[in-house]
């Protein structure tokens, strides 16, 4: 039955039930208050979240910086097949031991076929890539490999998720990637390497590996993500290492052995870690436009453990960089 009240429109009323206590529970001031609350709770948490995301993600972008000099580093001790089959090892087992202590269960059926990409592009194929590479390239060079990296994340995430940034974030992407890029070849002299196949090459797997872990980043930890990204190619790695090391000399010096263990632990384990987690906080598109300034972290990183030289247009390149970081961060994604 219905009844009008004075003050407000017509009300359903159920008499006797306890629906009706329920409802009168919930229209109490006392739980209109307890609602306003929660409410206003929860909008001061999203833009903490989003800070943490983009402060994970960011710690990410750092570790990445150092995977091209410490590569160079490693290779000074290892070939370029053995240094990329043990470095999976170390990491391999470094998940293998965070996801027992954990007591983490395996993954439900679908999402292997997302991991196997995880694997393929981030685990595999772009640490095999540019440490083939950097045989012939510097790292200054290779940096234009990350420096186009977040706008292909950002086109191959559109085109998985169906989602469409706004037009002043791809304005943004196209200016910074543009910056990087010019930026990147000027150090380099212009010249094309014979390592560029590779770095192209490693630039599309690194973006697919990246996009499907970020998505999956969204429905279990990152950690957990590239964990079990690395137990797949564990038996491979395991392989690969034992014909690489028994095919390829073997000079070990600190700086191959600390090169080894940061791509390993550094880059490999706790770079991915972070990265999936701040992407599932903030997103792939906006997350992957942080990456805008991993090559002129990288280029630091050659002048002060390489000695390699750094122009003097890098300030100015920086500059650039960081104005389409926060164009990007700040417009619809």
């Amino acid at each position: 039955m219905t009844a009008q009240d004075s003050a407000t429109a017509r009300t359903t009323i159920a008499v006797g039930g306890p629906s009706v206590r329920t409802a009168a529970a919930r229209n109490t001031p006392a739980a209109r208050a307890t609602g306003r609350t929660a409410d206003r709770t929860a909008n001061r948490a999203a833009p903490a979240a989003s800070r943490q995301g983009a402060l994970l993600a960011g710690l990410g972008v750092v570790s990445f910086s150092l995977t091209f000099p410490a590569t160079a580093w490693g290779l000074e001790s290892f070939g370029p097949w053995s240094l990329v089959a043990v470095r999976s090892l170390l990491a391999g087992l470094i998940a293998v031991a965070f996801l027992l202590v954990g007591r983490v269960p395996l993954p439900e059926r679908r999402h292997w076929a997302g991991l196997a990409v995880v694997a393929g592009g981030t685990v595999v194929g772009f640490p095999l890539l540019t440490t083939l590479a950097l045989q012939t390239s510097t790292t200054s060079h290779a940096a234009v490999v990350v420096g186009l990296l977040p706008l292909t994340t950002a086109a191959l995430s559109a085109l998985r998720t169906g989602r469409r940034p706004s037009r002043a974030f791809w304005a943004a992407a196209l200016a910074g990637a543009g910056v990087v890029v010019a930026f990147t070849v000027q150090q380099s002299g212009g010249a094309l390497s014979t390592g560029d196949l590779f770095l192209f090459g490693a630039l599309l797997v690194c973006a697919a590996g990246y996009t499907e872990g970020g998505r999956l980043a969204r429905v279990m930890p990152g950690w957990q993500v590239i964990g079990w990204a690395l137990i797949l190619t564990l038996p491979l790695a395991v392989l690969g290492s034992a014909v690489a090391l028994a095919a390829e000399p073997v000079h070990l010096n600190a700086h191959g052995v600390l090169g080894v263990l940061w791509v390993a632990a550094g880059s490999q384990f706790f770079g991915l870690y972070v990265w999936y987690r701040g992407m599932a906080a903030i997103g792939v598109p906006r997350a992957s436009q942080l990456q805008l300034a991993q090559p002129l972290l990288t280029l630091v990183w050659a002048v002060l453990l390489l000695g390699e030289h750094l122009s003097p247009a890098a300030p100015l390149a920086a500059a650039g960089v960081l104005v389409c970081i926060a164009v990007t961060q700040r417009a619809a994604a």
